[in-house]
């Protein structure tokens, strides 16, 4: 089956002869427009997309799925009620902590944490903690006998090197709520020892945490038998905002839940908010190549006004017509798009490659983890996001080819003829 002749005339009108060299370069142009735009639309995207996913798999490693926490303060009777949670329908685990903010010394440097207090045993159930140990051993929270009279204390790597500590030193832990004396509050201080050093990639994290076993947290704090609030793990990681609905309804009005997408939604929605504009803005430089695909036609359309007008006298109706400018511009867009999508994803799947490469070349650090959140250059390609690129390329590049090929089904015989 052969293709239809508009196609075959289209084609062949893209062709350069040496008096329409000059369309020839528009029509280059015009094609490197759509490439160059859909190019930086798929390497875009896929930072973006890299940068969202890795940014929530570190947020979810240190931070479990979902939690529940007293709305008057601590939870008293936390062991039945956690119980119950991990009855629910999609709850994997269930893990009790304690959430305070304290300072950490060491001789004349001291820095602000949070300090939170876990069951090393049912912690590796529901967070990602112990997986990002570098050195010692969560195990080793609690006072060892024969080992060390001082409790064990977790702290992230950039913490561990802003107060020059290594495993088996030193730390005072210093609670702004101490004890009231005579002379005033005096605030309450215990050394521990560190026992692990963790990074999770994350420097807001790896600065600003640090875990101890939640019977010593209890013991400093003077909480008793309660503790902040309950963690857990669940199945669908996309479905906890109902669960925590469901948690706030049935177990009254004691406890409340929140869901990580909850604590964290500045960032979240910030991130999905940059997406988005990054995408309308990049769309404009396609819509910029649109532009040259419509001059291009048009030039085309003043070129074959005697070939338009011979088709028309031997009977191709103007639907004929304007269907060979339609798929000439169009040929234009598929062909950038292709090209486009292509070296797209070369440079996606090669991104973090190229960036140190340009580093090295120029001599300066486009990725600092000091001031990002993540410890590297994330990227990657999600298939929805290719498709909807290449439609959109086709689609703005189809709606350029109307006009123009409009006007070139409008022509008429006699007038295009008259100077002939």
């Amino acid at each position: 089956m052969g293709l239809p002749f508009e196609f075959l005339i289209g084609l062949r009108y893209l062709k350069a002869k040496r008096k329409s060299t000059f369309i020839s370069i528009i029509t280059f142009i015009s094609t490197a427009g759509v490439t160059l735009g859909v190019m930086a639309l798929i390497v875009v995207l896929a930072v973006m997309t890299g940068f969202e996913r890795d940014l929530q798999s570190k947020i979810l490693g240190t931070n479990a799925h979902l939690v529940v926490i007293g709305n008057g303060g601590a939870l008293n009777n936390y062991r039945p009620l956690m119980d119950r949670l991990r009855q629910l329908p999609g709850v994997r685990a269930a893990t009790p902590f304690i959430y305070n903010q304290v300072m950490l010394s060491t001789g004349r440097t001291v820095s602000g944490v949070v300090l939170r207090g876990i069951d090393p045993t049912t912690d590796r159930l529901v967070t990602q903690l112990s997986r990002s140990i570098v050195q010692g051993d969560m195990g080793m929270l609690e006072p060892q006998t024969g080992v060390s009279p001082e409790p064990g204390i977790l702290i992230g790597r950039e913490l561990a090197r802003h107060l020059n500590l290594g495993v088996g030193d030193r730390v005072n832990v210093v609670s702004p709520t101490g004890t009231i004396t005579p002379l005033g509050m005096m605030p309450k201080l215990k050394p521990f020892r560190v026992v692990g050093i963790f990074n999770t990639g994350m420097y807001e994290y790896d600065s600003t945490l640090a875990y101890v076993s939640l019977d010593q947290a209890q013991k400093f704090f003077d909480l008793g038998d309660t503790v902040t609030g309950i963690q857990l793990r669940v199945a669908d990681v996309y479905a906890t905002t109902d669960l925590a609905r469901q948690i706030n309804r049935e177990f009254g009005p004691e406890v409340y839940a929140r869901d990580w997408m909850q604590m964290n939604k500045n960032i979240l929605f910030a991130l999905k908010t940059e997406k988005v504009v990054m995408f309308i803005i990049l769309t404009l430089v396609v819509l910029v190549a649109a532009f040259g695909i419509a001059s291009t036609l048009f030039m085309v359309v003043m070129e074959k006004s005697r070939d338009i007008a011979i088709l028309k006298a031997m009977g191709t109706r103007s639907l004929s017509i304007m269907k060979i400018f339609v798929l000439e511009g169009l040929i234009i867009g598929v062909v950038g798009t292709v090209f486009g999508v292509l070296s797209g994803l070369l440079i996606a799947h090669n991104l973090e490659p190229i960036i140190d490469a340009v580093q090295r070349v120029t001599g300066k650090n486009f990725f600092n983890k000091d001031i990002y959140y993540l410890d590297h250059f994330p990227s990657q390609v999600i298939v929805s996001d290719v498709v909807m690129i290449s439609v959109t390329a086709v689609l703005i590049s189809f709606v350029a080819t109307l006009y123009p090929a409009w006007q070139a089904s409008r022509m008429l015989p006699a007038e295009a003829l008259r100077y002939e």
